[in-house]
């Protein structure tokens, strides 16, 4: 990192960092693309993650989700996750934007988060969109919605739905009126949460990246680091506030 980062950092008001799948791969939770194993292996993702495959199958999504849940609820967040709940409690104005649905954010402590894709430890009824607050197996899988008696699902975005209302329009004014922009493990390739960072710079913001591998927002970042978010962000925190 640069003086001119930690500087810049330390001053800003408004901060806004997306976060995508290579924190949470940190944590060893497999990517969304990454290869099913077990029984999953035959399944490609994008056949699973659809209304369509839902309507046609319910029981087969309803536990390839079941599956992913569980092998969530067996990682814990790691030292990426802690820092931006430090960051949350010393900058005045900082919002979590994250593509990523296994809630490690939220259990690390972050509280302003923007979920853009949802949440896997939540369901929904398939048909009226109710949260559930309690569901269980009742003997059926999927289970019913208690409120309608619908068929219960994942509330995640899929493959073909919009993102739940209001998440992109908040992560986008929050996008247009901050001083600086962390781009953590995104690939700047899934849209629409790409074009946030682009946002940013359009309006003057310092755009920070920190992704082991290049993408298309590298070039036009003010200061990109090729490294782990675990091992970066604490560094940068440390730097800033801690010395």
């Amino acid at each position: 990192m640069t003086a001119e980062l930690v500087e810049r950092l330390r001053s800003a008001r408004r901060v806004i960092a997306l976060t995508g799948a290579g924190i949470s791969a940190e944590s060893g939770v497999p990517t969304f693309r990454d290869a099913q194993t077990g029984l999953w292996a035959k399944y490609r993702p994008e056949d699973l993650a659809t209304p369509e495959a839902f309507a046609r199958d319910p029981r087969l999504v309803w536990e390839w989700y079941a599956w992913r849940r569980e092998r969530v609820q067996n990682v814990v967040p790691n030292p990426g996750h802690f820092a931006l709940v430090e960051m949350e409690r010393r900058i005045p104005e900082f919002t979590l934007v994250t593509q990523n649905v296994d809630d490690l954010h939220r259990r690390a402590g972050s509280k302003r988060i923007i979920e853009l894709h949802g949440n896997i430890t939540r369901v929904k009824c398939f048909e009226n969109n109710h949260l559930a607050a309690h569901w269980g197996e009742q003997g059926q899988i999927p289970p019913r919605c208690a409120e309608c008696g619908g068929l219960l699902r994942p509330d995640v975005v899929w493959f073909g739905e919009n993102l739940p209302a209001g998440a992109f329009e908040q992560a986008l004014a929050a996008s247009e009126t901050c001083d600086m922009f962390l781009s953590i493990g995104t690939s700047s390739l899934v849209y629409p949460a790409a074009s946030l960072p682009f946002a940013a710079l359009e309006r003057g913001a310092t755009v920070v990246e920190v992704n082991p591998n290049a993408t298309s927002l590298t070039p036009r970042a003010h200061h990109s680091f090729r490294a782990p978010s675990g091992e970066f962000l604490p560094a940068l925190v440390s730097a800033v506030w801690l010395r």
